[in-house]
């Protein structure tokens, strides 16, 4: 289907439909966002001499909520410039402007009766084709369209999206049997491609697929933990990152979403699914009855499974909820015998396979936990879908889970899986036996580093959708890699292009990295065409590894640490001058190192949500990688060019200086981390890599010569120091740094402005390299320095001393 969306209409502007508008924004649509008008003026209208039919009172609960949506944290917009593709109406004066949208997306209260009237006065104005949607998370979809035009039920389908929407990555597209097949096949692509989401295609079931088997998963929880003797920490330190779950575990994402969200789900569950071997599952057990009885509903209401509190020693302090006494005591760490023999297991399906042997009872959770959702998830084929990938995607996408329940099966083996459903009385889905009986060892397998599912219909395993859209390292390394050590990979992605990927600790860059950057690059230089740097890690880089610098300056081996970011240095600057192109993919957290590797390559290819920045400042020293000559450079052709005195310089500056962080890729082009013309965004993550090396292989199809290296980057010597120099004293004298901050910003500022030069002056990369590195070193011999590091190795926060 050729089709653009240029226009889209998103009817309901509470918390998802606002959010909803502001990511369609996100992309370059243009959004008109409508709400009912209000019934009664508010005292501050009243006031203003206002009547119900003025324009402002009119729009008053869409403005509001816009307004209180794009002032949200997390925000929902990657750049607050994109809220002026927003314009706003109400259903009374408004709906007819729908004739000139491509998509109607519905968002209202979760009643059938108000939506089929909305969609009855929608239908009055939509013109045939347009496309048209609800965003419910539970209602019937086939329900919503009783009463309308073939073209209307043609043309109708579910695309519910996850809250936040613009961080969540799933978007499940629920179609009717009416829905025209070209139209689910344009939304899992435009979702995919545009939106930057994972799209699960799913039967029109309650509760669709991931809150049915994500929502059982937490129910059943509830119920085994008074069974088990275990308590809310102990669960949440289970069922957190040591399983590849969220940090907020199960209880404290509860709190998060609101317990009355989870009940609504739960007991709509209890009701519309009778037939579910499961079904006295999702009824709820009484201590949380007793909870929405007292209102205790989570972050919204103050107190939930936990409750913060100023304690007698005027201190805060999150207490936790004994579910046996419904009363909040202070938390109680967990541990458990079972848990410290993952401690120096790294991979978290490896993991699995020592859970589930614990003797304690950790060991017992884990088998009969991941016994129940396993079960769960094999029965629901084929009713909530017909392949067993979406529902591990949907769990992904949705719950933040590294790996889904089939994932989590083959982990522990499929004959094992088996036998912990087996013990638990549970039943077991039929296919899963047949998957056994013809030799099937597990869910999925790779052949030619590509991903296969077993097809339960044909029996047999298949190509994962997507193809090389879709480049997963992990299927790739096996047999693909090149050259390997202990903290990287160089892995050849086919048609000449390499990637080196970061496996040390939190993707740090120590040697080993360094080393595997440079090996990459002489290997592409060699026999390939191309190299891209990227990874598939929580974070592409949390920077330079803090520990190796503290050691080398506790030790007093300076000659080793200058040593040490000299090949820092000389290593980005081989990304930028090699005879092949260097593509950069960073995602997530990007910074210090991670963004000054950034700043060398030929290209970027980040990810939309890429949070990027030169952090040095916090830990007492400035940008050693490069990353202060960079800048230097980039203001120097700000200023050759606009001719404005010094100010690219302060801009650049204070950017270092503060720690500034882009919260999106989007702000990262607005920072000029990221460059128009030069880089490019990939709104879905997944994609990455592959964009990564399309625009690698584009490069070198356009016939890549390497740069020339730089000698007329022009500074300005004591005309810029100057300026430094007193706005860090005028900064001390306020109040706002201290005095090792004063001199952080007299180091930053000396080599920003090429020292002490008479005049401007044109200098060499080298030349300012020279006195980045002088200006590190001599941070690095500061106690103040040496605290700061210490602490945020400890805590991972910033000491400002």
């Amino acid at each position: 289907m050729k089709k653009v969306i240029q226009h889209a209409t998103v009817l309901g502007s509470g918390i998802m439909g606002s959010q909803i508008a502001c990511h369609l924004a996100n992309v370059g649509v243009k959004v008109l966002l409508l709400d009912i008008p209000p019934k009664e003026i508010s005292p501050a209208e009243e006031k203003a001499g206002l009547s119900l039919e003025h324009p402002k009172v009119r729009n008053r609960i869409v403005n509001d909520s816009l307004s209180k949506a794009v002032k949200m944290n997390p925000a929902p917009l990657f750049d607050m410039a994109y809220a002026s593709r927003i314009s706003t109406g109400n259903f009374d004066d408004d709906l007819d402007k729908i004739a000139k949208t491509d998509w109607i997306i519905e968002v209202i209260v979760e009643r059938l009766d108000i939506k089929q009237s909305l969609f009855e006065r929608v239908e009055k104005y939509r013109k045939p084709g347009t496309f048209i949607s609800s965003n419910t998370s539970g209602i019937p979809i086939h329900l919503m369209t009783k009463g309308r035009s073939d073209d209307f039920n043609q043309h109708f389908l579910g695309t519910h999206f996850f809250n936040p929407p613009r961080y969540l990555e799933l978007l499940e597209i629920i179609p009717t049997a009416h829905t025209k097949p070209e139209v689910v096949d344009f939304f899992m692509h435009y979702g995919d491609r545009f939106l930057g989401k994972t799209t699960v295609l799913c039967k029109d079931t309650p509760a669709f697929i991931a809150n049915r088997v994500g929502v059982f998963g937490i129910m059943d929880l509830f119920h085994k933990v008074s069974e088990m003797g275990l308590s809310v920490e102990d669960i949440d330190k289970l069922t957190g990152p040591l399983i590849g779950r969220p940090k907020s575990a199960t209880f404290r994402t509860a709190d998060v979403v609101g317990l009355d969200t989870l009940i609504h789900v739960a007991n709509g569950l209890a009701q519309a699914v009778p037939n579910d071997e499961q079904k006295e599952k999702f009824v709820l057990p009484a201590f949380l009855q007793k909870m929405q009885e007292n209102n205790w509903l989570g972050s919204k209401s103050g107190q939930g499974f936990y409750k913060k509190v100023t304690n007698a020693d005027g201190k805060s302090e999150i207490l936790s909820l004994d579910l046996d006494t419904l009363e909040y005591t202070s938390q109680k760490k967990s541990k458990f015998a079972t848990l410290e023999l993952t401690k120096n297991i790294d991979d978290i399906r490896e993991r699995f396979k020592v859970l589930i042997k614990g003797k304690d009872k950790a060991g017992e959770f884990y088998r009969r936990s991941l016994a129940g959702i396993m079960a769960y998830a094999a029965n629901r084929i084929p009713e909530i879908c017909d392949e067993l990938y979406r529902i591990d995607q949907g769990m992904r996408a949705g719950f933040g889970w590294k790996h889904g329940p089939f994932e989590i099966w083959d982990a522990i083996g499929l004959d094992k899986g088996i036998e912990l459903i087996e013990a638990e009385g549970l039943s077991l889905a039929t296919w899963v036996m047949e998957l056994k009986a013809s030799g099937g060892n597990g869910f999925y397998k790779i052949e030619n580093a590509q991903a296969h599912y077993y097809s339960i219909p044909d029996k047999d395993y298949k190509l994962m959708p997507g193809g090389k859209s879709f480049i997963v390292l992990d299927h790739i390394r096996p047999t693909k890699t090149v050259w390997q050590n202990s903290e990287c990979a160089v892995e050849d992605l086919g048609d000449g292009i390499l990637n080196i990927e970061f496996r040390s600790k939190m993707n740090s860059l120590g040697g080993g990295v360094l080393a595997g950057i440079n090996k990459g690059i002489e290997l592409a230089e060699k026999d390939f065409q191309g190299l891209v740097i990227s990874n598939q890690g929580d974070n592409f880089s949390v920077g330079a590894n803090l520990g190796m610098i503290f050691m080398m300056a506790v030790e007093q081996e300076y000659d080793e640490l200058n040593f040490a970011i000299k090949y820092f240095q000389d290593t980005m600057m081989r990304v930028r001058y090699s005879s092949i192109p260097v593509v950069v993919a960073p995602h997530q957290m990007s910074l210090g190192g991670g963004c000054e590797m950034s700043l060398h390559a030929d290209a970027v290819q980040a990810a939309a949500e890429t949070y990027t920045g030169l952090v040095e400042f916090g830990v007492g020293v400035i940008p050693g990688g490069g990353g202060t000559k960079e800048l230097t450079r980039r203001a120097s052709q700000r200023y050759l060019k606009d001719d404005i005195e010094t100010n690219a310089y302060r801009e650049y500056l204070f950017m270092i200086g503060q720690a500034q962080v882009a919260k999106s890729a989007k702000e990262a082009f607005n920072m000029g981390i990221f460059l128009e013309g030069r880089d490019g965004i990939s709104l879905n993550r997944h994609r990455l890599i592959a964009d990564a090396k399309e625009r690698a292989l584009a490069l070198a199809a356009n016939g890549y010569v390497m740069p020339v290296r730089e000698r007329d980057i022009k500074v300005l010597g004591k005309q810029a120091l100057g300026m430094f120099t007193v706005g860090a004293h005028t900064m001390l004298e306020g109040g706002y740094i201290t005095a090792h901050e004063k001199k952080m910003v007299e180091k930053l500022g000396y080599v920003m402005s090429g020292g002490d030069l008479s005049s401007p002056t044109m200098v060499s990369e080298q030349y300012l390299l020279d006195l980045e590195r002088e200006a590190f070193l001599s941070l690095c011999t500061e106690k103040k320095t040496m605290e700061r590091i210490q602490h945020m190795l400890k805590t991972g926060k910033v000491l400002r001393n």
